[in-house]
């Protein structure tokens, strides 16, 4: 009886061990998202999540530094940062955030582009292959680039301004003839004011030394990868500039349309 008691709990484990073992290779396509889009236009611009915490759930993301010192890129489980004199460099694990978006990436579909193509040619693929607006989609692009025309919002101090005013200050660059890679999401009309609806996407050099926040892009070639996410996860501050804030303002859509575009 013993031996088969013994027997039935080594079974179980072996089981649990499996089951483990394949989540870890196989885990769910999930983005993490810390605070709101309409949080940051707000003028919260200090989080309590470290570039450690952020890596616990994703390998691939974007969003900005405590202060809105610069952009934020993550990918291969690495975050840079990208500042507002065009530079970029690696993050340091300690920094925090006070809006980022995080997923494992897990892309479904891919394409190769042996001529020049637009940024809005390169969102209607995206879009007829998806064939539906109602889901996240997570994006990278890896090629060369005719040109990569970026913002970086300077680093502000407190008293913070709203964004809208932060953002009349912004330096914008433009990198001709870049290899890098764009990476970014697509979200759904619905989530406006909860993240930015439509496509958000952050581009760095190769040699990981310059990038920002993209406002328009052409590729000469190179090759998409994409895929959609069905699931959102969000982690809401409770420091009192959040609590505070007013977080559904009458112009909030013109805003965040002002600030991304």
């Amino acid at each position: 009886m013993t031996k088969s008691i013994t027997s039935h709990c080594s079974c179980t484990q072996e089981v649990v061990k499996s089951f483990i073992a394949y989540r870890e290779k196989h885990s769910e396509c999930v983005i993490y998202q810390t605070s709101l889009m309409s949080a940051l236009i707000s003028g919260v611009y200090e989080g309590q999540i470290t570039m450690a915490e952020l890596l616990k759930h994703g390998d691939f993301g974007l969003g900005t530094f405590n202060n809105l010192d610069g952009e934020l890129v993550a990918l291969n489980s690495k975050i840079y940062q990208l500042r507002s004199d065009g530079s970029a460099r690696s993050a340091q694990s300690e920094q925090k955030t006070p809006f980022a978006v995080m997923t494992f990436f897990q892309p479904t579909e891919k394409r190769s582009f042996k001529q020049k193509i637009s940024r809005e040619q390169i969102h209607n693929v995206i879009d007829d292959i998806t064939t539906t607006d109602n889901l996240f989609c997570a994006l990278r692009i890896d090629g060369t680039f005719s040109h990569v025309e970026t913002r970086t919002v300077p680093c502000q101090q407190r008293p913070y301004k709203p964004m809208l005013e932060a953002i009349a200050e912004q330096p914008t660059f433009d990198f001709t003839h870049q290899n890098g890679v764009i990476i970014g999401f697509r979200c759904p009309n619905y989530t406006q004011g909860i993240n930015v609806a439509g496509y958000h996407e952050h581009f760095i050099t190769d040699t990981r030394n310059g990038g920002g926040h993209v406002l328009d892009y052409q590729l000469e070639n190179g090759v998409l990868t994409f895929g959609t996410v069905a699931k959102l996860v969000i982690d809401l501050p409770q420091e009192s500039d959040f609590l505070r804030a007013n977080l559904s303002p009458q112009n909030l859509n013109n805003a965040i349309r002002a600030v991304e575009s």
